[in-house]
This record gives structure tokens, sequence and C-alpha cells, in this order.
């Protein structure tokens, strides 16, 4: 593992992606030697999350200029403000030891054109812990329309076409190298930066297919720690303190989670965070305060 030459302040040991975290507990320490692949230690969490505040919200955006602006916008801001707080969901696992991610790295599906029947891609967004709602908004359409605007190619695109063109018989064991670079980062940066596999969060929006959220898959090649999906908007009946029927708007979401970037109380406690600041999307609209750093 090699110094980054774009950090002045790395130090040997750290990554291209971010820096080796020396002070955790042996319990955090261990926990890559004892589950080795990620799918050994992935969690899942179930929540919902009653939207009609979020959804009037959303209207009042639009109504003010901000045209599509949606529930997706609001997921990442969400899941950026919990970062500004909780740094530890921003941690990776490589090599059997936990790093710090340097930046805030989100990936998502978007269709390749504007019809509902145009295949779908990935795209990376790149954020920073004090990024607005209406920064994320403005960096999401921008990739969103440079892709559809272009030859309807992301980056993710264009790789994966390099990979495949390989014959099958070579691709295995090309793979296989890949790993092994991916393990001593020695992995290019120009791979890293069109890597749907290396980022902080995976994002799976159903609810735009107008089906309900699953327990999604998390891959182990790379280094993506949380997956997080959801559904459609549905209907929940309930009674309120005076006896009458309140239709509810909820919406389903699905996390899974690599248990060995910090201990089950540390990410309940930052689901939870994400969770109050999309019932509360005011609070996305100004930058944080104070920004807080992961440990050494």
């Amino acid at each position: 593992m090699a110094r980054d030459k774009r950090n002045p302040n790395s130090r040997l040991g750290d990554r291209r992606e971010g820096r080796r975290l020396r002070s955790l507990s042996a319990v955090l320490n261990l926990g890559p030697y004892v589950m080795r692949e990620r799918n050994d230690a992935c969690d899942s969490y179930a929540d919902n999350l009653e939207i009609s505040a979020l959804e009037q919200w959303l209207i009042d955006k639009r109504s003010e200029g901000s045209p599509a602006m949606n529930f997706t916008h609001l997921m990442v801001a969400a899941y950026v403000r919990t970062v500004s707080m909780r740094p530890g969901i921003n941690r990776f696992v490589a090599a059997r030891r936990l790093f710090a991610r340097s930046d805030i790295q989100v990936v998502l599906r978007v269709r390749k054109g504007v019809g509902s029947d145009s295949a779908w891609t990935s795209v990376k967004l790149h954020c920073s812990p004090t990024d607005t709602i209406y920064d994320i908004y403005s960096r999401l359409n921008a990739a969103v329309d440079n892709v559809q605007a272009g030859t309807g190619e992301s980056d993710f695109d264009r790789l994966a076409a390099s990979l495949t063109r390989l014959n099958r018989f070579f691709l295995r064991p090309f793979m296989a190298v890949l790993r092994m670079l991916d393990y001593n980062d020695w992995l290019p940066r120009r791979f890293l930066d069109a890597s749907p596999y290396h980022a902080s969060l995976a994002i799976c929006d159903l609810g735009s297919l107008g089906v309900q959220s699953v327990d999604h898959h998390i891959h182990d090649f790379g280094n993506v720690p949380i997956y997080l999906s959801y559904g459609a908007k549905r209907h929940v009946y309930e009674l309120d303190r005076e006896g009458q029927v309140q239709d509810r708007h909820m919406v389903d979401l699905r996390f899974t989670v690599d248990e060995r970037i910090a201990d089950a109380s540390y990410l309940v406690e930052a689901l939870k965070c994400m969770k109050y600041f999309l019932k509360n999307p005011q609070l996305l609209e100004l930058p944080p305060e104070t920004v807080a750093d992961d440990v050494n």
C-alpha cells in the first residue's frame, strides 16, 4: 500500500481512497479476519418513513423553481449530512484493515434516456460533508444530464465495455488480477473513480419502478459498505388521538450494512440520524455548523 500522491498528509499504510484507522478497538480490528468476506459481515436493517411533511416540502421547492427535486435528492443529502455527524459510516474494509474514506461517494442507478423504456446505468457522485440539498440537487441533475445528453454512456458503461471485450476465458483470470490489485491498493485512480463497487453508499430506487424495497445484496468485490433500497409510496390508515382515521404516506427502507465498519449501536444511531433529516428536510437547506472527523 503506497502513499497517495494527491494527499501530502497520507502515511504509509493509507490507501488512495482513504486513511487507515489505527486507534480502533481490538474487536473492530479483528472483524475483517473473522468475517473475511463482505457477505459474511452484512446485516440488514428494515425501517419505514412517514413522508407527508417531506412531500409538502418537495411541493414547495418545486414551486420555488426546483422542478426536478425528488426523494432521491433528499436521500443522498440526508446521508451526506449524517456523515458530517457520524463519519464512521463512511469507512470501508480493504486488505483486512479499516479505513476512513477521504470523500463521500454515492452510486445511483439512472436511466440512459428520458423514456421509460431506456436502459439503466450507474453514476457516481462525489460529495462533501458540507453539501446542502441544493448542492446535491445540482450535482445529481448534472450527472444525469451528462449521461442523457451524450452517448448515453457513463464512466461505468465504458469501463464495463472495455472489460467484456476480453475473451471469456481471459475475463475470469483478469478479474482475479483486479481483485489482487484492489487488495494491494494498486488499482489505477481512473478505475476507482469510475467503479460503482468502490463508494460510500449505493442507492437502489425501486419506488420509480412501482415496487417495494428489497434487502439488496452486497458485493465482495470493491468496498461499498452500505446498500440502501427504498420502494414505492404506500398508504397506511391509522387512528389519531381523536379517533379519526388518518391516511399516512409511508416509504419502506432497507439497509444492508457491512457490520465490520462500526459497532451495531453506532450504525443504528446513524440510521436514526439519517431518518431524522428525511423527516425534517428544511435542515438540509443550510450547511452543517460543524463537521465531525473520524478517529485516527
